[in-house]
């Protein structure tokens, strides 16, 4: 039984508590039953009555805080102080691939599939605080943007700087950007080693095959987690740049390679995931945040200090009171 940090070792004593009714009941009526007519030939003797009485009252008040006293002592009032060694195992290092070819810029995700992405990749890393996390893009090339870290706040502030560059050679390298991601966490001590590769398209570009790259991953003992984003059937997607250098829009079919991922996931022991909307997308990265765990170590210190042996001395205290009373008053008014 506990009261902010202090506890009772054994509350079941508390139902003693319920016999105090009892005396008062039996105190009131024993009082009645003594109080018979006498006859006294002087008046000084209402003065003796009246002291004794109280002094009655004050001896049972008394006993009966003994009994409340004795009570708790045996309920063994203690306060604890708790102390919390919190160990975190050797967590799990992750890379989160991400293709920002131009066709993450469709717009069958508001505003589009690219900032989306982005969005839910953020809250990813905001819950695991305990991982180390890196960061991949590519497009008709990969490489990374952030190394493998356990500073959040970088992951975060490169997440949010990610976008699509025409500077960068244009295709979806998807061999390459997992391969690029493997490289990342080849040489990792961690526990766990996890990349999640995502991807809208085919792999229609790069010198290095997916299935190699796969190869890779699982030779290092890396699990894949791969995810498709794109609705089903059509989006409006960007086909060409206007001579304002803005994005021509148009519905073209959603084309990714399922087969390709479903086979990379499955050789290294992780999943393939298909988003074709936001909620679907934050519930594949919720699966895979609960799929990969890290273990931490808690273990608590308990720390007491008794205090029965205070409402003992009480009890005691009350009890040398009530002799001290019988012994000299009560026995001087007899």
């Amino acid at each position: 039984m506990i009261f902010g940090d202090l506890t009772f070792e054994n509350p079941a004593w508390f139902w003693l508590f319920i016999a105090i009714p009892l005396f008062i009941v039996w105190y009131v009526f024993k009082r009645k039953d003594s109080q018979v007519p006498v006859k006294f030939s002087s008046t000084s003797a209402f003065s003796t009555s009246s002291i004794w009485g109280k002094v009655k009252h004050i001896m049972f008040a008394a006993k009966l805080l003994a009994w409340i006293a004795l009570t708790i002592a045996m309920a063994r009032p203690r306060t604890v102080d708790v102390t919390t060694d919190i160990k975190k195992t050797r967590g799990i290092d992750i890379v989160m691939s991400i293709d920002i070819s131009a066709s993450m810029l469709a717009k069958d995700f508001k505003p589009n599939r690219m900032e989306v992405v982005k969005e839910v990749a953020s809250e990813f890393v905001e819950n695991r605080p305990n991982d180390r996390i890196g960061l991949v893009v590519f497009s008709g090339e990969a490489y990374t943007k952030t190394p493998v870290t356990s500073d959040e706040i970088i992951v975060q502030n490169t997440l949010k700087e990610i976008s699509f560059s025409d500077e960068i050679e244009g295709g979806t390298a998807i061999g390459m950007g997992l391969a690029t991601a493997v490289n990342r966490l080849k040489d990792s001590e961690a526990k766990g080693k996890v990349i999640i590769l995502l991807t809208d398209g085919v792999n229609n570009s790069g010198f290095i095959e997916p299935k190699t790259a796969a190869d890779l991953a699982l030779e290092y003992d890396i699990k894949v987690y791969s995810i498709g984003v794109g609705s089903m059937g059509f989006a409006l997607s960007p086909v060409a740049v206007d001579r304002n250098g803005e994005f021509q829009y148009r519905n073209t079919k959603v084309e990714i390679d399922e087969g390709l991922l479903e086979e990379i996931s499955g050789l290294t022991g992780g999943q393939y995931f298909r988003a074709n909307n936001e909620d679907k997308l934050k519930s594949i990265y919720d699966e895979i945040n609960k799929l990969e765990k890290t273990e931490i170590k808690e273990t608590k210190y308990y720390n007491y200090d008794e205090l029965y042996p205070i409402f003992v001395m009480i009890a005691g205290g009350l009890f040398m009171f009530v002799a001290l009373l019988k012994y000299t008053i009560m026995r001087s008014l007899v």
